[in-house]
C-alpha cells in the first residue's frame, strides 16, 4: 500500500474509532458522581444518598461549604430526637420560652416570652414551619443556651464525619453570620442519623396541622410532602444568601433516599430538582435484601450440650435496578464445631452472587452459648449412655 492510501485509510480508521468512543455504553454499571446521569442539577451543589447505605449515587460539588438556611435545623432535630430518644426530654414535657426565643425573625410560630408549649408541639412548629422561635427555646431547654447548643451541633458533626461544617446558631439565620456553612454531603450525613429515629417521620410527613389547641394554622414548607410520591421529609431552606436549599428524603418498596440541593435560584427550580433526583434513583437502584433467619443447628464437640443453634442476620446492598432478582445465595456451614461456644461466635458463612461476581459475604453465627463439659459432665453423659442400652 502507497503512503498515501495508508495515510487515507488511517484517518478513516481513527474516525471510526472517535465515533464509537462517544457512544454510551448503554450497559455499563452507572459510577457515583453527576457525570454519570443524563441531566445536570441546577443548584449550586446536590447529592443523592441511600439512607440505608450511606452510598452517594449522584453528587455535585459534594463538598463545597455552602450557606444551608433552615436545613440547619436538621442538626438541630437530630439533638433533639436523641434526648427524647434517650429519655432526657420526653414529648409532653413543657417547654418555656424566653424572651430571646421569642425574639427571633424570619419563619416562626410567634411566641410570647413566658409562653409554655408541648415539645411535641415544639417539634411540628420546627418540622412543619420551621420556627425559628420554637428552635431557639428547645435548645436552650436542651443546653441552657443557644450557644451551648450549637457547641453540642458542631461536636456532633465532627463525630458523623461532617468535614465541611461548621454551625453558628441553630436556627439557619445567616445575616449575622459570618462562617455558618455545611456541604450537600454533610446535610445528607446528617439527614441520614435523623432518619433512624423514627418518630420524626411522624412530623416530617406533616402536611397541615394546628398548635395552640387548633388556633394557629402550620402548612409544610415542604411542598414534596403533598406532591410527591413516598415523600417521608425533611427540611426546606431559604434565604438571600443561601438562595434555596432542601434536603428532601422518600421511600419506595425497600428504598429510602435522600436528595440534598443548595443554592438554587427559586423554591420551584430547587423542588424540581430534588424530585429529578429522586426520581432518577428510585428508576435505576433497588434494595437486595435478604433477612435474617435461623439455618438450624450444629453439632458440638465437649460441650454441655450436643447441638447449638446457628442464625445469620440481615443482609442488605445498593444494586442496580433489575439486577436484584438474579442474586444467588451459598451457605457454608461448619458440621461441627468444639465448645466452648459463645453466643455470636461465627461458625460459617453466606455467600451473595451475581452471576459469577461474589457482591457480598454475612456470618452465620451462634445463636446460644455451650459450655465445655466437664470431666464429672462427661462420666455422666457415658452412664447415661450405658444405662439406655
Amino acid at each position: 500500500m502507497d503512503k498515501k492510501r495508508f495515510t487515507k485509510a488511517f484517518a478513516c480508521l481513527l474516525s471510526v474509532l472517535l465515533i464509537c468512543a462517544s457512544i454510551p455504553c448503554v450497559g455499563a454499571e452507572p459510577d457515583q458522581g453527576a457525570q454519570n446521569t443524563p441531566f445536570d442539577v441546577d443548584a449550586l451543589s446536590a447529592v443523592l444518598m441511600d439512607a440505608e447505605t450511606g452510598e452517594i449515587l449522584y453528587a455535585k460539588n459534594a463538598d463545597e461549604a455552602l450557606p444551608p438556611a433552615s436545613v440547619t435545623k436538621v442538626m438541630t432535630l437530630l439533638l433533639i430526637m436523641e434526648a427524647v430518644d434517650t429519655g432526657r426530654l420526653s414529648l409532653t414535657d413543657m417547654i418555656r420560652v424566653s424572651e430571646y426565643a421569642a425574639s427571633m425573625g424570619g419563619s416562626q410560630v410567634y411566641l410570647e416570652p413566658g409562653e409554655e408549649m408541648s415539645l411535641e408541639d415544639m417539634l411540628k412548629s420546627i418540622v412543619v414551619s420551621s420556627a425559628n422561635d420554637a428552635a431557639v427555646a428547645v435548645a436552650e431547654t436542651i443546653a441552657g443556651s443557644e450557644e451551648a447548643f450549637v457547641k453540642m451541633m458542631n461536636d456532633r458533626a465532627a463525630e458523623l464525619g461532617m468535614e465541611h461544617t461548621n454551625f453558628e446558631n441553630v436556627t439557619g439565620l445567616d445575616d449575622d453570620t459570618a462562617n455558618h456553612l455545611i456541604s450537600a454531603e454533610d446535610i445528607a450525613i446528617m439527614s441520614r442519623e435523623l432518619l433512624k429515629h423514627e418518630t420524626i417521620l411522624n412530623y416530617t410527613t406533616i402536611w397541615m396541622d394546628t398548635i395552640r389547641n387548633g388556633a394557629f394554622g402550620l402548612s409544610n414548607t415542604n411542598r414534596l410532602i403533598r406532591f410527591y410520591s413516598g415523600a417521608t421529609g425533611l427540611k426546606t431552606g431559604s434565604t438571600s444568601k443561601a438562595k434555596f436549599c432542601i434536603s428532601a428524603t422518600a421511600k419506595r418498596d425497600n428504598l429510602h433516599l435522600i436528595a440534598v440541593i443548595m443554592g438554587s435560584p427559586t423554591r420551584d427550580t430547587r423542588n424540581e430538582m430534588a424530585k429529578k433526583l429522586l426520581d432518577w434513583g428510585f428508576a435505576n437502584f433497588a434494595m437486595y435484601r435478604y433477612p435474617s433467619a435461623a439455618v438450624g443447628t450444629v453439632r458440638v464437640l465437649g460441650g454441655i450440650k450436643e447441638t447449638c443453634e446457628a442464625g445469620y442476620g440481615d443482609f442488605t446492598k445498593l444494586m442496580k435496578r433489575g439486577t436484584e432478582n438474579g442474586v444467588t445465595v451459598e451457605i457454608l456451614l461448619d458440621e461441627e464445631i468444639p465448645a466452648p461456644i459463645k453466643k455470636g461466635d461465627p461458625i460459617g458463612r453466606i455467600i451473595y452472587r451475581l452471576g459469577d461476581e461474589i457482591i457480598g459475604e454475612n456470618e452465620i453465627v451462634a445463636r446460644e452459648n455451650v459450655e465445655k463439659i466437664s470431666f464429672w459432665g462427661l462420666l455422666g453423659r457415658m452412664a447415661q449412655l450405658v444405662l439406655l442400652r
